[in-house]
């Protein structure tokens, strides 16, 4: 199952001016990355990835929509699963763009 066109619109109009952005085709859905860093991943079978950081995970977890994201059986340390609808919801997906965006732009450039 291919990932929401709709909302990789909606994703790469929120993100346009996001310094280093690119696009990948990964994990069965669309990865944003940041200057090399991964910062949202669009998902193949529906909703999305944030990632947030370890510090700001229990705050994300706040919003309605999203939970702990595991991935085989195993929780993705600072990464949240954010579901169609919260991805849909213009102030909880701009919450958890925020989020990401203060998270990964603490980190490094990945050459």
């Amino acid at each position: 199952m291919a990932y929401d066109e709709t909302f990789a619109e909606m994703l790469r109009a929120d993100l346009e001016h996001t310094p280093g952005l690119t696009e990948k085709r990964m994990f069965g859905g669309l990865v944003f990355l940041r200057e090399g860093n991964m910062l949202f991943v669009l998902r193949g079978k529906g909703g999305a990835m944030a990632r947030v950081g370890a510090d700001q995970t229990e705050a994300a977890l706040t919003i309605d929509g999203v939970t702990p994201t595991q991935m085989r059986g195993r929780a993705m340390t600072g990464f949240v699963t954010l579901d169609d609808e919260v991805l849909d919801d213009d102030d909880r997906r701009a919450q958890l763009i925020a989020m990401a965006q203060r998270f990964v732009a603490s980190l490094p450039p990945k050459a």
